[in-house]
């Protein structure tokens, strides 16, 4: 009678199991193959790859410590060291297609450097300038120049697949990591998802917080111009047409009332300032029927304050250190700015004291938002602090996109897109489409030259 097969002990059956992981992970590394698709898998487990026959342009504990830099920052910023020889055709759009994710691509090849990137994760524009910014005396040093920089200016998320990967420099000590972390990832991961929410949500209070002081002092004027009108409905005159202005006035007045009382995150501000600029031009119109004028055209509030009331005309007008751009105006202003004057701008509290609004941080984006509707908020924010963050996509998770041009894409950074992805953000460069420089890329031109 044959003896039955003892079963392995607890202990045993994880060694073989860590010992098959280690195998497993460390096979890409050990290879010769260099491929697009050898680099793509390493950065989907962990944002920095190092070729082996670059691996003397970065040591591994400089990798280690780039990688845990990009992944404490929790943003889809994938770095690859690559040695000169590396061919350049198509390189970045492949690299792309094959990780399949949305992000940021930073590619150290030789002694040059270049990045692509989607659109929904950094503009064109921030990404040449960021390109043209970074600086370094060798490769450490320029790749913790460019991570710096990128991650104070990205969107997006790191790809869920870092949690439970080692470093894209594939070191085994990041695998036996994997390990530990997939014993007791669970309560970590809870730990850290809640403290998240919690700081966004101390953020978001305290973005609500000073957007109150702002919203409800355009309410309170708005109530003064109620009551300065001096209507009522009853007296001699008053027609229907008056009537109904007055009607939606106090409608509008009510529910930016209400409205505010309700807000619980900075992008319920919005429907705040929308009811308001309604009721502003309602006002408009009432005053108009009542002095016998002809009735207003529907046009946005004076850029400088919307406190001012609706528009009469557009100006033309630069911010500091700004290009001109047409803004709509107030009577008032309009003659200022004709007068070769400064136009009353609405300021606010900010740490650095009073600033114009344009000028305060992201949190009046909604505020704006509200007032300025639609396709025409872009044009007259462009160039400004509020402009230029509102064009992020992290700016749409914190504070919410409808701005229109400013609106977000459909993959946000970190997303898989697989190939779902626009090649001219990827194209250009060497003349052959590497995407290093030279060339016509659309987007994602210029660079090295070659």
């Amino acid at each position: 009678m044959k003896a039955v097969p003892r079963t392995r002990s607890l202990p045993a059956l994880l060694l073989a199991v860590l010992a098959l992981v280690l195998a497993t992970g460390l096979a890409p590394g050990a290879s010769a193959d260099t491929g697009v698709s050898t680099i793509a898998r390493a950065l989907r487990s962990g944002p920095v790859y190092v070729d082996p026959a670059a691996s003397a342009q970065l040591s591994r504990a400089d990798a280690d410590a780039l990688a845990k830099r990009i992944k404490d920052a929790n943003k889809p910023l994938f770095i690859a060291v690559l040695p000169a020889g590396y061919p350049t055709t198509n390189l970045f759009p492949d690299l792309r297609a094959a990780t399949g994710i949305t992000g940021l691509y930073g590619i150290r090849l030789g002694d040059r450097f270049d990045a692509r990137a989607d659109a929904s994760v950094m503009s064109p524009t921030a990404r040449q300038n960021l390109v043209t910014s970074v600086h370094g005396e060798d490769t450490r040093a320029q790749l913790t120049d460019f991570t710096d920089r990128a991650l104070a200016n990205m969107g997006g998320r790191a790809p869920r697949g870092w949690h439970a990967a080692g470093s894209g420099a594939g070191s085994g000590a990041g695998l036996i990591a994997v390990a530990a972390v997939l014993v007791a990832g669970a309560a970590g991961a809870y730990t850290l998802v809640r403290r998240s929410r919690r700081r966004r949500e101390r953020e978001q209070r305290a973005a609500l917080e000073r957007l109150r002081v702002v919203v409800d002092e355009d309410i309170t004027a708005f109530g003064e111009e109620l009551d300065r009108l001096d209507f009522h409905p009853a007296e001699p005159g008053a027609d229907d047409a008056m009537r109904g202005d007055y009607e939606r006035a106090l409608d509008a007045y009510e529910s930016a009332k209400q409205r505010m009382a309700e807000a619980g995150r900075p992008e319920d501000v919005r429907p705040v300032t929308e009811a308001l600029e309604d009721g502003r031009f309602s006002l408009a119109q009432l005053a108009a029927r009542r002095a016998g004028r002809p009735l207003p055209e529907r046009r946005p509030p004076c850029f400088f304050d919307p406190r001012h009331g609706p528009s009469v005309a557009d100006a033309t007008w630069s911010p500091p250190s700004g290009a001109p751009r047409e803004v709509p105006v107030c009577a008032a202003d309009a003659t200022r700015l004709a007068d070769g004057r400064d136009p009353v701008i609405r300021e606010v509290d900010t740490e650095h004291g009073r600033r114009p609004y344009w000028d305060a941080g992201p949190a009046y984006g909604p505020w704006a938002g509200g007032y300025f509707g639609g396709g025409i908020l872009p044009g007259l924010l462009f160039g400004t602090l509020l402009g230029s963050m509102m064009s992020t996509p992290s700016y749409a998770a914190d504070y919410g996109a409808g701005y229109g041009d400013f609106g977000g894409a459909d993959f946000q950074g970190g997303d898989v897109s697989g190939t779902d992805f626009d090649p001219g953000d990827f194209g250009g460069g060497f003349g052959d489409g590497g995407g290093f420089g030279g060339g016509d890329g659309g987007d994602f031109g210029g660079g090295f030259g070659d």
